[in-house]
C-alpha cells in the first residue's frame, strides 16, 4: 500500500479531513460536528475517528489546522475564541497521535495551514485572510511562515479600528466586527431588525437591499485597508483570501479594490489579492503538505 497523509481542520462547528497520496492528491474527505463545546478530548476523539474511517491503515502523517493560537514546537492549543470550550491547553500532536496508533502528528493555526494550502512555487512573501465565523490572518515572509509571541503573528481580525462595532474579543472596531460571517448578520439585524444569517442578507443585497449592500460595502472597504496596512508594514505585495464569508466576493471585491487603490504601497501599487482557490478543503490540504513537510525533515 502506498502511503497516505491526513489533513485535519478543526474549527469551531465542523471537523474536516481529507486523506491524500504521495503525491498531495485528495483521495477521501469526510464531515462531522467537532464538538467543540464538548473539550479537548471529545473533540480529539471526534477527529481520530473520522481520519480511521478513511484510512484505518497506511498513514506516513497527519497534519491539523487548529482554531485558535496554536503553540506550533508542541502543538498545544495556547488560546481560543469563544466557539471552544475546554479547547485551550489540548496538547494535539500527542493526544492525537495516541489515538492513531502513534502515527506522527503536526499542528498549526488553522490560518496558517489556509496559507500553506494556497502557496504557489513562486511565492516568498503573501498575506492570508480567512474570512469565516471570525476573521484570521496568517503571513509568509522570506519563504517561511511568522509566528510572532503567545498570541500569534498575522492576526489581522483584532487590530486597528474601522468604527465602533463591538468586536467578539471585548474591544471595538476591529475587522472581525465588520468582516465575519457572525458580525455581517450581527449588522444587518441592527439596521433593520430583521435576524438572517450571512448568506442571506448577501442575497438580500444582490436583490437590491440598501441595509445589506451597506453592510457588505462596509466589510469590503475595511478589508482592503487592513490588508494595505499589513502589507505595508511587512513589504508584502501578495494576498490570498478565502473562507465562507468570500462565497460572496461579488458584493466584497469592489469596494476592497476601491480601498487598496486608495491606500497603495510604496512602490505606487496596490497589493494583489487573490480569490483562494482550495475551497472547503483549503485548510486541511495546506495541513496535509504541512506534515509532508514536517516528517520529511525528521
Amino acid at each position: 500500500m502506498s502511503e497516505l497523509w491526513a489533513g485535519v481542520d478543526i474549527g469551531g462547528s465542523k471537523t474536516l479531513v481529507v486523506v491524500c497520496d504521495a503525491e498531495g492528491r485528495a483521495l477521501a474527505s469526510a464531515t462531522a460536528d467537532s464538538g467543540a463545546h464538548l473539550g479537548g478530548a471529545a473533540i480529539l476523539d471526534r477527529a481520530a475517528a473520522l481520519v480511521t474511517s478513511l484510512a484505518p491503515a497506511g498513514l506516513a502523517g497527519v497534519g491539523v489546522g487548529a482554531a485558535g493560537v496554536v503553540e506550533p514546537a508542541t502543538g498545544t492549543i495556547v488560546v481560543t475564541g469563544d466557539s471552544f470550550t475546554g479547547w485551550a491547553g489540548t496538547s494535539v500532536n500527542t493526544d492525537l497521535s495516541a489515538r492513531l496508533g502513534g502515527v506522527p502528528v503536526v499542528t498549526e493555526n488553522d490560518v496558517n495551514a489556509f496559507l500553506l494550502g494556497e502557496l504557489s512555487q513562486e511565492d516568498r512573501h503573501v498575506l492570508g485572510v480567512a474570512l469565516g465565523t471570525g476573521v484570521g490572518g496568517a503571513v509568509y515572509v522570506d519563504g517561511a511562515l511568522l509566528h510572532g509571541g503567545g498570541t500569534g503573528a498575522g492576526e489581522i481580525g483584532h487590530v486597528g479600528t474601522y468604527g465602533p462595532a463591538p468586536c467578539t474579543c471585548g474591544q471595538t472596531g476591529h475587522l472581525e466586527a465588520y468582516a465575519s460571517g457572525r458580525s455581517l448578520a450581527r449588522r444587518y439585524t441592527e439596521a433593520t431588525g430583521v435576524a438572517l444569517p450571512a448568506e442571506s442578507v448577501a442575497a438580500a443585497a444582490l436583490a437590491g437591499d440598501e441595509a445589506a449592500l451597506t453592510v457588505f460595502t462596509d466589510a469590503g472597504r475595511f478589508l482592503g485597508e487592513a490588508i494595505t496596512h499589513a502589507c505595508g508594514l511587512l513589504g508584502i505585495a501578495t494576498a490570498v483570501v478565502g473562507g465562507s464569508v468570500t462565497n460572496s466576493w461579488a458584493l466584497l471585491e469592489k469596494p476592497m479594490q476601491e480601498a487598496l487603490t486608495e491606500h497603495p504601497l510604496l512602490s505606487g501599487a496596490p497589493v494583489d489579492v487573490r480569490l483562494a482557490r482550495g475551497g472547503a478543503k483549503a485548510v486541511a490540504l495546506g495541513a496535509v503538505a504541512l506534515a509532508r513537510t514536517a516528517v520529511s525533515r525528521g
